[in-house]
């Protein structure tokens, strides 16, 4: 590969302008196919910003749609052309260090993904990778992802990815996401006033976008089987919204779906208990956030979650809902402040933030 002209990353540069003092600081670029909304991966980039920016760097973004710094028509989802290699270039000229988010991994845009790696190479670039196409049986034939480059450090979000990249000769790290700790009592009682939910109902939160494998039947049977209201945060996509119609159509006890526009910490206030019968997740924030929102968690056995029960989790099963419901009759508050501890201790923003840090560091990123 050949490589391209980038700056060079160099302690904070400070002048007098003579309207005052110029900070002149070393950029990093995120990249993806959209960014600034409520998904994991425009989740996690916002968490990455806040660490990088306190290294030392000022942060931009950069998708093909979202809110975001830097518009790059046919970098999103669906595109129906290439973005510009010229595009591309032009809006990282500036960057010190890229991070491409999920877009260099996921084949939903391979044309993307070719621009972008070509407009990396031999630049000083993070591929953060969600989901590689051979954890997807519709991509498994897909073999071109991930691209590798000698400039460029792999990061993966969880181990059994990290030993697929070994599997397949690509070293990479593994970082987990990590989440906000300091948390408020939030205002739950006001969701569920606009949500028209009485006080004592019993709601169980599903905090997903709904698609197959986040299995909204069984989140429905167990609201159900436990005389429960089902909360389903998120609207459907990839082609789900019929199915999801009829699933919540034959639905034996009341639906609510979509959450107002209100701070994460109000929605989960909102909820008795949060489940999540995913069968696969690159990682699974849902379960994380109820733990530090103090709401128990109901959790599928998809392989991401059994690795961070390793961790210290106490999740209910979703194939028994009988756990659940007992725990809701009965709350025990020694789990909840268990779950949070454990949260806390392997799963912090610090905790991510540091590792992040030290890779900076081991690459010589930093200011």
């Amino acid at each position: 590969m050949t490589a391209k002209t980038a700056r060079s990353i160099d302690s904070t540069v400070v002048s007098d302008s003579g309207s005052g003092i110029v900070v002149d600081m070393p950029v990093c670029a995120f990249v993806s196919f959209r960014l600034g909304l409520t998904d994991g991966v425009s989740i996690v980039t916002g968490h990455w910003q806040q660490a990088i920016e306190s290294f030392g760097f000022d942060t931009v973004t950069v998708a093909g749609e979202g809110p975001v710094d830097r518009t790059v028509a046919g970098l999103e989802l669906g595109a129906s052309h290439a973005p510009s290699p010229g595009d591309v270039e032009e809006v990282l000229a500036d960057a010190d260090v890229i991070v491409v988010e999920n877009l260099c991994s996921i084949p939903l845009n391979l044309p993307a993904a070719r621009v972008v790696a070509a407009a990396c190479e031999g630049r000083p670039t993070v591929m953060h990778h969600h989901d590689p196409p051979w954890q997807r049986a519709h991509f498994a034939h897909i073999t071109e992802l991930p691209i590798d480059d000698p400039a460029w450090r792999h990061v993966t979000i969880n181990e059994l990815t990290r030993r697929e990249f070994a599997d397949r000769g690509i070293r990479a790290t593994r970082i987990y996401n990590g989440f906000p700790t300091g948390v408020s009592a939030g205002g739950g009682m006001d969701v569920r006033a606009e949500l028209s939910i009485e006080n004592d109902e019993i709601v169980l939160a599903h905090p997903v976008r709904a698609i197959p494998r986040k299995d909204v039947p069984r989140a429905v049977a167990i609201a159900e089987a436990i005389g429960a209201t089902y909360w389903l945060w998120g609207p459907a996509e990839d082609g789900y919204d019929d199915e999801l119609a009829k699933v919540l159509a034959r639905a034996r006890c009341r639906v609510v779906h979509g959450a107002p526009a209100a701070d994460l910490v109000d929605l989960y206030q909102a909820a008795s208990a949060v489940v999540f019968p995913s069968t696969w997740e690159g990682f699974g924030n849902p379960p994380v956030e109820a733990a530090i929102h103090g709401k128990p968690a109901a959790v599928g056995a998809y392989p991401v979650a059994d690795e961070l029960r390793t961790l210290g989790f106490r999740w209910f099963p979703t194939a028994d809902s009988g756990p659940l419901d007992a725990f809701l009759r009965n709350p025990d508050p020694t789990l909840i402040e268990h779950n949070r501890a454990v949260a806390n201790r392997h799963l912090s923003l610090e905790a991510m933030t540091n590792e992040v840090r030290s890779l900076f560091a081991d690459a010589g990123w930093l200011p």
